[in-house]
């Protein structure tokens, strides 16, 4: 049978590959659609900066010429990557009006090579918060990358472009990064999947960094399986990365369809129910109890944990961006630039006690694996709030949007645990619920997503197609 154009615009990345594997689909057809989709839809979305179209054609008939030949897992599916990956031919952004003027870089990401090694096609570069340091997915130079369920509501930070371009049915797989929360808030708020893996587990080479002791990478998707194939895909030790772990690769997606049992799941309480919203509270509700969670437990100190997080970004980062801040202090945003030079501030005594209370925290939440395979937690205090909103309550009392979306997500990557965000889809908006596991266990945190999956009690909605724009 001829290959025919069919509408992949909600197929998941296991979907479009096994068709293209098979012959009912090119990867030429695949990709076309998702470039015809991204000229539509980037004009309301706003999450993609760069789009490599003839990059992205050839590489669609390289794959095309290679089927039968060479099992590929990811065969013809589009993906895109927040801009602070290195992409051939394009100045490595971040988000920043500094980074424009750079020269292009000559080599892509590492993460990339290894996606585009399994099949799949790079087809651009995404809307972020610069330098990272953001959680709504608002960006002063490019404007906000926008939420597919209501455009008028925020993606999430920092990789709001991202969580946008997945959850608007752009493309079906995206590369973002989390440092204190950047790939789980916008999974939460653009209700879709999305893997934090354990710190470490994939390499950063070819990345602009933003905490270098925080800094993770990782995907989004549709579906707990293509986060699955894509992590597996990435996975392998890099020299050039100097903290990416040289244990050998460790597949997951075998793993996925064996399910709940003989997992011990309890559910994060004290810390991680103060705050929350309504919504927030129901979903997690939802989740643990499709789970088999019986037990409500207490992660020590996760208030002093997030104070501690907050310390050692502000401080790396601002020593990152020293130098730009002494010299062009005028191209940052504004919001950016106060809590960089802030940082720059805090003293050095601080940051010791934060280093040495991240190690008896760590050494704590260890224990609770010893009795628990994973812990659910919500993965935003709230569901997607107004892009321009800078308040909202939290606990009773009105406060900095900006700052504390993170709250549930801080505590976690303090200390580089893996996890999963997975989207509850509440009416009208979805919000997300993390699923964390012990250090290199993203096998069980997947699992868990997948059992949910299967059940329908997690899924990544359709966008809404009101609001003046046409979703699909």
């Amino acid at each position: 049978m001829a290959p025919v154009l069919a509408d992949t615009s909600w197929s998941s990345a296991a979907q479009i590959a096994g068709d293209v594997a098979a012959g009912e689909l090119s990867a030429a057809a695949v990709v076309d659609d998702a470039l015809a989709r991204i000229e539509k839809l980037n004009p309301a979305l706003n999450a993609f900066t760069a789009v490599i179209v003839e990059r992205a054609r050839a590489k669609a008939k390289t794959v095309d010429a290679m089927r039968g030949r060479q099992r590929l897992p990811l065969a013809g599916v589009p993906f895109a990557v927040k801009n602070l990956f290195d992409i051939a031919g394009l100045a490595t952004v971040a988000g920043s009006k500094i980074n424009r003027v750079d020269a292009p870089a000559r080599h892509d990401s590492p993460l990339v090579e290894r996606l585009e090694a399994a099949g799949a096609v790079l087809v651009g570069a995404l809307n972020m918060g610069e330098y990272a340091y953001d959680f709504t997915g608002e960006n002063v130079h490019d404007g906000p990358s926008r939420n597919p369920h209501d455009l008028t509501r925020m993606s999430g930070g920092s990789s709001g472009g991202s969580g946008s371009a997945v959850g608007g049915g752009m493309v079906p797989l995206a590369l973002g990064s989390d440092t204190n929360g950047s790939i789980r808030v916008p999974s939460s708020f653009c209700g879709i999947f999305g893997l934090k893996p354990t710190y470490g587990r994939l390499t950063r080479a070819r990345t602009f960094p933003f905490v270098a002791s925080l800094d993770h990478l990782g995907p989004f998707a549709r579906a707990t399986r293509d986060l699955a194939v894509s992590y597996d895909a990435m996975q392998g030790p890099d020299a050039a990365d100097p903290v990416c772990t040289d244990r050998a690769v460790e597949p997951v997606t075998g793993a996925l369809a064996r399910g709940l049992e003989g997992l011990r799941i309890a559910v994060a309480g004290g810390y991680f129910r103060k705050g929350a919203s309504a919504e927030a509270l129901d979903a997690l509700a939802r989740v643990g109890k499709a789970a088999g969670a019986r037990d409500e437990i207490e992660i020590p100190e996760a208030a002093r944990a997030r104070a501690a997080a907050y310390v050692i970004t502000a401080t790396e980062g601002a020593a990152l961006h020293l130098d730009r801040l002494r010299k062009q202090a005028g191209d940052f945003d504004p919001a950016v630039r106060d809590r960089l030079i802030a940082g720059a501030m805090v003293p050095a005594t601080l940051v010791s006690k934060a280093q040495i209370f991240r190690r008896w925290y760590r050494e704590q939440v260890l224990k609770l694996f010893a009795r628990y395979d994973a812990i659910l937690a919500p993965a935003t205090p709230c569901t997607a709030p107004k892009i321009g909103q800078h308040t909202f309550v939290l606990d009773g009392i009105e406060m900095p949007l900006r700052p504390n979306v993170g709250v549930f997500t801080q505590p976690i990557s303090f200390i580089g645990l893996p996890v999963v965000a997975v989207p509850v889809p509440l009416q009208p908006l979805p919000v997300g619920v993390q699923i964390i596991a012990a250090p290199w266990r993203e096998d069980i945190a997947l699992r868990v997503a997948y059992a949910l999956e299967r059940m329908g009690v997690v899924a990544a909605p359709p966008p809404r197609l009101d609001g003046g724009w046409n979703g699909h």
